[in-house]
């Protein structure tokens, strides 16, 4: 027999679960376009029975131009990037929801360490989070290494997924069913 996979990491594992449960229950779909996490929020999503029934997909978008290519950004908006904000994961949410047609996606970008700058959202563990939505207001959220790592990219990293799948759970929830449409399944 196998030894059990570190994969997902624990700490995301049971909200990835507990987001593809809810997602297949009120039979709606996500999309997914992070950062600074690398791919742990989709990879996770994707470790869960059933997720094609409720994953739409995803972008990796961890540099300016794979913004340019893939994210619907001008070079005005890589001439006033000054790190990630709520600002920019609400835009990059909005664009791969749309482009995805789900009723939701989920956004992150942060800093991740070891190095960092020196405004508060270039700290090693700031992450900016967003989840776009077919029936509300997008929904933004900032978290400054809340669970203290430091300049642990690893640790970070996973922090930044668990942090984006804790917010979508909690907008999933407060959210209406989606109506029935091309979101919907």
């Amino acid at each position: 027999m196998a030894e059990p996979s570190a994969f997902p990491p624990p700490k995301v594992r049971a909200v990835a679960a507990e987001v593809v449960a809810l997602l297949k229950e009120r039979k709606e779909t996500v999309s997914v376009a992070e950062t600074a996490a690398g791919g742990i929020i989709s990879a996770s999503l994707l470790a869960q029975p059933g997720a094609s029934k409720v994953y739409r997909g995803g972008l990796t978008l961890y540099t300016l131009e794979s913004r340019l290519a893939f994210a619907g950004w001008t070079q005005s908006h890589i001439d006033a990037y000054r790190g990630p904000t709520p600002d920019v994961v609400k835009g990059l949410a909005e664009n791969v929801r749309l482009k995805l047609d789900s009723t939701y996606a989920v956004c992150e970008s942060g800093t991740a360490g070891p190095t960092g700058g020196s405004t508060p959202n270039r700290t090693p563990g700031y992450v900016a989070l967003a989840v776009a939505t077919t029936s509300s207001p997008t929904v933004t959220k900032e978290v400054h290494d809340d669970a203290g790592n430091g300049t642990d990219r690893e640790a970070n990293m996973i922090t930044f997924a668990e942090e984006a799948l804790k917010l979508l759970r909690d907008v999933i929830k407060s959210s209406p069913a989606a109506a029935s449409g091309a979101s919907a399944l």
